[in-house]
């Protein structure tokens, strides 16, 4: 006769409560959705301000919902700003301060992760060094550098400071770190015995692994590229010149009366492309984030 004995239950991941929900469950949802309402509520507000009248926007209680809708602020804004232009300008300096940026940081963070060379320490705690140096103290000697290179009000002034800056570079050189780190090693010793040289690797073995890395240093970059504000507002010195945020800064706050209605239409335009990018590459950024995140 046999006897058969319970089985123990494997006990699970999620600890359930008395009422059979997940503990936290709606208490941390409802904590998401106060985040989310948080966060979207200037989003939001500005989508909905940007298709308001003057009077509306300047009204005292103000309004959530238009009582009157136009589109007069977006109209306003492609007649009065030459838009196709400033936008070319944020675009070019935006994609080519991106695409520096990543070949350098990737570069630098293939170096610091794979190969052995004298002073690789302290290169990395140089390079960790120049994140705790605000951009604000290099400012004028890189505006006086420029201006002595004679390319004020140039595209070159407007890319190459940051195509490789210290503090892009530096970040985006240990994020690469961390995540080339993790590549075993026996790729690229294969690849050596096969005759491959360094650039070959780099260019055919580790760049094509690093899809999510790059992925979430080209959003936060060109994020940063395409907000950039004080350094074009500097350099450059004519309007065709001019990118996005400076031509809406300079035309929609005049000198005695600020356009609310264009400068929210303004905001809508330039948030739109950043937003496009983020969500074709957000699956990416997430699992970027997260593998670099692991050590």
């Amino acid at each position: 006769m046999t006897t058969l004995t319970p089985t123990r239950e494997e006990p699970t991941t999620t600890r359930r409560a008395a009422g059979g929900q997940p503990r936290g469950g709606p208490w941390l949802h409802l904590l998401l959705i106060g985040g989310l309402l948080v966060v979207i509520t200037p989003f939001v507000w500005m989508v909905l301000g940007s298709i308001k009248t003057t009077g509306e926007l300047r009204q005292a209680p103000p309004t959530w919902l238009p009582q009157d809708p136009t589109l007069g602020n977006y109209v306003d804004l492609f007649e009065r700003l030459d838009f196709a232009r400033f936008f070319f300008n944020t675009t070019l300096v935006a994609v080519a301060v991106t695409l520096g940026n990543l070949l350098f940081a990737s570069m630098l963070g293939y170096a610091l992760a794979k190969l052995d060379f004298p002073g690789k320490r302290v290169l990395f705690v140089l390079m960790l060094g120049t994140l705790m140096v605000p951009a604000i103290v290099t400012f004028m000697p890189l505006f006086v550098l420029v201006s002595n290179l004679g390319m004020v009000n140039t595209y070159p002034g407007l890319i190459l400071p940051t195509l490789a800056g210290a503090s892009g570079v530096a970040f985006g050189g240990f994020l690469m770190r961390q995540y080339i780190s993790d590549l075993p090693d026996e790729l690229l010793d294969a690849a050596r015995v096969d005759g491959a040289g360094e650039y070959r690797i780099f260019f055919n073995i580790i760049l094509p692994l690093c899809g999510p890395a790059l992925a979430a240093l080209a959003i936060l970059t060109f994020l940063a590229a395409w907000n950039n504000f004080l350094w074009p507002l500097v350099v450059a010195s004519t309007e065709d010149m001019y990118t996005l945020p400076v031509a809406l800064a300079l035309f929609a706050i005049g000198q005695h009366e600020t356009n609310y209605g264009l400068l929210l239409a303004g905001a809508v335009t330039v948030v739109l492309p950043v937003v496009l990018v983020f969500i074709v590459l957000q699956r990416y950024f997430t699992q970027g984030i997260a593998l670099t995140g692991i050590k």
